[in-house]
Order: structure tokens, then C-alpha cells, then sequence
């Protein structure tokens, strides 16, 4: 008896649309939690979702879809540019969308947008596939040198003419797309992220308390407590500016009552690591790792920081809002669309920590600003930035 799992068999259902959705990396960013979100709550009896993944990551996202969609491993698709790695994934994706024969080919990320459109488009067109790019901030905004820069611009307006619908999620890329004529078949929209409150799993603040300083405890090699944590939750990455979040620490290196915490890890851990020993802050900042459901643990802390220097849409400032915690972010991306100065939240410049700590002060010092900030974050999501409507607007386009 043949024991071995059989490839599925894509046949033709004139009752639902078949989507295959491409991304480039499995690790947890905010490319990845849009799909998560967005394929868990597709109507499927409407559409069926197939997952395409690139190898290179940790595997969360396709963790978190099992049985959910169909899924694939793309061996080709990574991360950094390579030639003739890029023409095999290209190969090898068009490979895939001519056995899946999607009516909707859905691309995510940079790298996955270029590589998707080329495959439906060489060597010929293929007939009767919307192809549809939803990018979470542009690529070329990243801290790079300008060689870099300028390439990724002109492969994001060649490849725009292959695509039917371009999505954004914050009006300054929306402004950067016109401006610099990166213009799709069809129409280029901007559709926030959206967040459902009420599913939304938080620990209790006590326990999130509790288990945070545990796994400090562990960390520093010693019992832990504080009375006050200033947190964020990032991959550690260049853009996310978590240099800036732990030199804004150096101002409360002699206040034992306030702690630093992150929440994730990445390429930039050495780095992180060298800075807070040179600045003498191994008792004042601690880098958790990667904690399943990091998110629960946003109820432990006091102030959320968001110290990007290049944004999209920040799903960890919609998760801290809707946990009526106070958040201190950057002017970046999508964050002067989500917070009021002074009213839901507080917005810092980039690269600039001193400005962090004093906000971070301003709040300490100040119950009903906390509390303001806390409660108004909360309704800003509730009432602005919804699943619902994410998910809706999206599937339209279908």
C-alpha cells in the first residue's frame, strides 16, 4: 500500500477563486502577520488560499498556517539579490503557478513582488491572472547606500507595469509611488493595517509581570523586579532603529525603579549586544529573544517604544494601542496616520534618543497623561483600524 503523501490536485472549482499568495521569508515581520491574519479570516467559501514561501526564515508563518492553506517551499526565493538564483526562482515560481493555476496571484515583500511578476509575465503572459502586490513599506527606504537604493526604485517601476493592483499601507508610500511613477495596469491603493480588539490575547498585567521577570531572572542570572518597563517588539533589523531605543536607556542608567525590555532577535544581535556593554547597561537593558506570542507580554509594560527609522504600517503600535499601553514612535511610515501628538500617543523624531528618554520622563512623570494616552490608543484601533475592514477592502480586489 503506497504510504507517501500525494502532491494535491489542482482541479478547476468554478465556485471558488483560487489565490496563491508570495512572500520571501517565514520569519514573524509585518509582511508576514498581514498574511497570517488575512488568509485566517479569508471567507473560504469564496476562495482557497495556497502559500508559497521562500526558505530562507524561521518557519513561524507557515507554523501558523498549517491547515489553513496549501503550502509550498520556494528552494529558490531569497532574501538577497543573487542573478542567477533569481532567474531559477523566477523559473521555479512560474513552475508553481502553472500547476497551482491560481486566479489570483498575491505578492508580499520586495523581493517576492519582482520575482512573482516576472514569473507571470516570461517568458509570455499568463492569461487571466490578476496579479496583485502588497508591499509593507518600500524597500528602497531602508537605510542603505544609494547605489542600493536607486536599483530597488527601478526594479519597483519596471515591475509595476506587470502588475495589475499595487497596495500600500501608509500614505507617504502611496505619495512616494506617484512621485516617483511607479504606476501599476490598474490603480495603486492604500488600505491600512487592521487589527480585531476583541480577539486580540493579553496576559493579565500581573502575570505578564510575573513571567517577564522570570525570563529576565534567568537572563541576568538573578532575581529580578522593577517597578517600571519601557518595551518594544522588533526583529532585530537595521531599520528598526533598537540602537536608539537602547541609547535612550543611558538616561535612566542610575534609576533602579525603570528597566528596558525587547522582545525578538536577528541580525543584529552582536551588535545590540556590543552597544549596551560599552554604554554599561547590561543591568538596565535585556534582549528577551523570540518569545512565542510576544504580544501577550505587551500588558507588562508601562511605555511601548517603536525607534524605527523606516516603516510601513507598524503592527506592534496597533497591538500596544489596543493594549491601552502608552506608546512613544518615531515619525516614520504610517505612524503620523495612527497617532495624534499628545493625544494617543507621542512622536519622536528618528535617530534621535534624547528625545525618547524625555518623553519616556514626560510620561513617567505624569499618571493622567498615561492613562490619557492609554485609553485613546485603544479607541484609535477600535474604532479606526480594523480587521474587518482590512479584510474586507482586500478581498475586493478579488
Amino acid at each position: 500500500m503506497d504510504t507517501k503523501i500525494k502532491p494535491p490536485l489542482y482541479v478547476s472549482t468554478p465556485q471558488k477563486k483560487r489565490v496563491l499568495f508570495v512572500i520571501t521569508q517565514s520569519e514573524l515581520g509585518g509582511a508576514q502577520r498581514f498574511l497570517n491574519d488575512f488568509i485566517t479570516h479569508l471567507d473560504r467559501a469564496k476562495y482557497e488560499p495556497i502559500l508559497a514561501v521562500g526558505q530562507d526564515g524561521d518557519g513561524a508563518l507557515t507554523a501558523l498556517l498549517q491547515g489553513k492553506a496549501t503550502l509550498h517551499i520556494l528552494q529558490k526565493l531569497r532574501r538577497e539579490i543573487s542573478l542567477f538564483e533569481d532567474l531559477a526562482a523566477v523559473r521555479e515560481l512560474r513552475r508553481l503557478i502553472k500547476k497551482t493555476k491560481p486566479d489570483v496571484l498575491f505578492l508580499n515583500s520586495s523581493k517576492a513582488g519582482f520575482i512573482g511578476a516576472a514569473a507571470a509575465v516570461f517568458p509570455y503572459h499568463i492569461r487571466n491572472l490578476k496579479v496583485i502586490y502588497r508591499i509593507g513599506g518600500w524597500t528602497f527606504n531602508d537605510p542603505w547606500p544609494s547605489w542600493k537604493k536607486k536599483l530597488w526604485i527601478t526594479l519597483e517601476k519596471i515591475s509595476a507595469r506587470w502588475k495589475d493592483i499595487i497596495i500600500v499601507n501608509n500614505q507617504h508610500d502611496f505619495r512616494q509611488a506617484q512621485d516617483l511613477n511607479i504606476r501599476p495596469k490598474e490603480k495603486l491603493l492604500m488600505i491600512h493595517n487592521g487589527l480585531d480588539v476583541y480577539k486580540t490575547t493579553l496576559l493579565p498585567r500581573e502575570e505578564a509581570r510575573l513571567k517577564l521577570f522570570e525570563k529576565i531572572a534567568k537572563y541576568a542570572g538573578k532575581i529580578f523586579h522593577t517597578k517600571t518597563i519601557i518595551g518594544t517588539i522588533a526583529n532585530f533589523y537595521p531599520t528598526k532603529g533598537l540602537r536608539y531605543f537602547i541609547s535612550a536607556a543611558e538616561a535612566f542608567r542610575d534609576n533602579e525603579e525603570v528597566a528596558f525590555v525587547i522582545f525578538g532577535d536577528g541580525q543584529e544581535r552582536a551588535e545590540l549586544e556590543k552597544l549596551i556593554a560599552e554604554k554599561r547597561l547590561q543591568k538596565k537593558v535585556f534582549l528577551m529573544g523570540r518569545v512565542p506570542r510576544a504580544s501577550e507580554f505587551l500588558t507588562a509594560f508601562d511605555i511601548f517604544v517603536l525607534s524605527s527609522v523606516k516603516e510601513g504600517f507598524p503592527w506592534a503600535v496597533l497591538e500596544a494601542m489596543a493594549a491601552k499601553v502608552p506608546v512613544i514612535a518615531t515619525s516614520v511610515g504610517a505612524v503620523p496616520e495612527i497617532i495624534e501628538d499628545g493625544k494617543n500617543g507621542l512622536i519622536v523624531d528618528p535617530k534621535r534618543s534624547a528625545q525618547i528618554s524625555a518623553k519616556i520622563s514626560e510620561i513617567l512623570s505624569n499618571h493622567r497623561l498615561s492613562h490619557d494616552l492609554g485609553i485613546n490608543g485603544h479607541q484609535t484601533v477600535l474604532f479606526k483600524f480594523s480587521l474587518d475592514k482590512m479584510t474586507k477592502r482586500t478581498e475586493e480586489l478579488f
